[in-house]
């Protein structure tokens, strides 16, 4: 295991998550200012945000200004988010954790009714039918 590998691909991750954050901060605002501006955006962006920085690359080539205005909406949710990231990750992953293992332990341990009828039946339905035989 790579933890080093693993960091920055977490990284990269909420890197792009953070520009795609940062885009629908921008549509939202761009829709009750401008929303020729807003319309346009929605249409560049679509299928490119999987990775972030090609994107703002691509986005500075067509429109500058967007891409400035991208970059410290994302520049601000990093700085906001960054304080409490950690904790929040650990606790959800541990309390996610604790919750698929309660889950699970309910599964493994729920006894299975014994209904003897049913049970005759199943076996009646599954046997082949002597008759139909030729």
């Amino acid at each position: 295991m790579n933890i080093k590998q693993i960091a920055k691909d977490t990284a990269k991750m909420l890197q792009n998550y953070l520009t795609y954050q940062a885009v629908k901060t921008v549509l939202a605002q761009l829709s009750e200012t401008n929303p020729p501006l807003a319309l346009w955006l929605q249409y560049f962006s679509a299928d490119k945000l999987q990775d972030g920085e090609p994107y703002i690359e691509e986005l500075f080539r067509e429109k500058p200004d967007l891409a400035l205005r991208i970059m410290i909406v994302r520049e601000h949710l990093a700085e906001e988010v960054a304080e409490y990231l950690p904790e929040m990750v650990r606790t959800g992953i541990m309390q996610a954790n604790m919750e698929h293992r309660r889950q699970h332990l309910e599964r493994s341990t729920q006894l299975q009714t014994f209904d003897p009828l049913s049970t005759s039946q199943e076996q009646a339905t599954s046997e082949p039918n002597s008759e139909d035989v030729s």
